[in-house]
């Protein structure tokens, strides 16, 4: 008799564990060979107030088994100086983890700048996934650029205003100690600009217009994804603002911010999301296309696609 209460209690007791934790969580599905390094891309930031820049995606990673980072670096500045900033960061992540090496996945300017590590450090980087990245140059920046020539007033003014705006993001995000050059991520940003650092850092970037680029180049797997939407959701109160802004790329399909085609990267995961250049972090607050894949599935599936690679 004591057998069978003992019995009952052991079975009820794993009944209501299994029930208490999600049915996925610590599958070991997202757990790659190397760590998961998130960067943020142009006026971004790891954490503002408590809110996540690529919302709910770091805690659904580690939950199922990923080692997950963070970076921080400069809201506004070139992809050199963002740049050695990350390779920075991920020298002392490697330090803390012991791994060799990492998996960076870097949206918008955080693409180019994850490939500056992978192209002066190829040896520390396992892989780059650009997601909505300006590997191409952006038609937002030439415009702003063309409205903005050099020495002009206007120039003055939109310069103040994208250094007010970035000292605000980072002082809340607690990073107010890096440096900001607002002509410096609006030159890197234009056609012009990722041009020349293309010509620098080749690795993953298509030799046509629109197609993919070499899947891996100097030991670096290379991917990428973006959306193909701007108005995504009408509960969204930055949805309308980014379709009237992708409203400068004219017929060209783009997220809003970046061309499908500037967003390519290696190996072309998809180009066709419905989702604009916010919703592919999951933002604003999860508030996205009702009937497309969830963000963060994505992202817990590139890191399972990173697994299977031994990556």
């Amino acid at each position: 008799m004591k057998k069978s209460w003992t019995r009952l209690l052991l079975i009820l007791f794993l009944t209501l564990g299994a029930a208490a934790s999600p049915a996925w969580a610590g599958s070991g599905y997202t757990q790659t060979r190397y760590p998961i390094v998130l960067v943020h891309g142009l006026f971004g930031f790891g954490q503002l107030l408590g809110v996540d820049y690529f919302y709910q995606v770091p805690a659904a990673l580690q939950a199922d088994g990923a080692q997950v980072f963070v970076a921080q670096v400069s809201a506004t500045a070139s992809n050199e100086q963002r740049g050695e900033q990350l390779l920075q960061q991920v020298q002392r992540i490697l330090a803390i983890s012991g791994a060799a090496k990492v998996n960076l996945i870097g949206h918008s300017q955080g693409a180019p700048t994850a490939r500056y590590v992978a192209g002066v450090r190829p040896d520390l980087v396992a892989s780059v996934t650009s997601v909505g990245g300006v590997n191409k140059g952006s038609t937002v920046a030439d415009v702003v650029s063309g409205l903005a020539p050099d020495g002009t007033v206007s120039q003055a003014v939109a310069v103040a205003a994208a250094k007010a705006l970035s000292s605000i993001i980072q002082f809340f995000s607690g990073a107010s100690q890096l440096p900001q050059q607002p002509l410096g991520a609006l030159d890197s940003l234009t056609t012009q600009g990722s041009a020349a650092f293309n010509a620098k850092f080749p690795g993953g970037v298509p030799a046509s217009a629109c197609g993919e680029g070499d899947y891996q180049a100097n030991g670096v797997r290379y991917y990428s994804w973006t959306g193909v939407s701007t108005v995504t959701n009408i509960l969204d109160p930055l949805s309308i603002p980014m379709g009237a802004v992708g409203l400068a790329f004219g017929k060209t399909p783009s997220d809003g911010l970046v061309s499908v085609c500037s967003a390519h990267l290696g190996q072309v995961i998809r180009d066709n999301y419905r989702m604009n250049h916010l919703n592919e972090i999951n933002q604003s607050f999860g508030l996205v296309d009702w009937f497309e894949v969830n963000p963060v599935t994505l992202y817990r599936q590139h890191a399972n696609r990173l697994k299977s690679a031994g990556l």
